[in-house]
């Protein structure tokens, strides 16, 4: 049996706002904090590549698109947390980044989980 959450067909995917409110809806109840994360390393192929890009300067796009990948990843857990909490919405939505040994990095996304009238 998997352990991801279920998507009825009748369940309206949760809302996900940067802003402390819904448009147009209004808040119900607060459920609590709703996050999802993920770690990400380099690895040497990118390395290689970053260190020579590096040289010359100018965008490292390898570190970029690693970077992006895991905020998406992190977004898509916060989300999957927010629907096993029951929540219709996530308000105050943010990401944050900390180093976690080097090479690594986490990247947290996190915000309230609610219910919308």
């Amino acid at each position: 049996m998997s352990d991801a959450p279920s998507h009825p067909a009748s369940r309206a995917p949760v809302l996900v706002t940067m802003a402390d409110t819904v448009p147009g809806r209004e808040v119900d109840s607060v459920i609590g904090i709703a996050r999802g994360s993920v770690v990400r390393a380099r690895f040497f192929g990118r390395d290689f590549i970053a260190g020579l890009r590096n040289l010359v300067g100018g965008e490292v796009t390898e570190y970029t698109q690693l970077m992006a990948e895991a905020r998406e990843q992190a977004l898509g857990r916060l989300v999957a947390h927010a629907e096993q909490l029951g929540a219709d919405a996530v308000v105050t939505f943010r990401f944050s980044t900390s180093a976690v040994m080097e090479g690594s990095a986490e990247i947290l996304a996190y915000g309230t989980a609610v219910k919308l009238k």
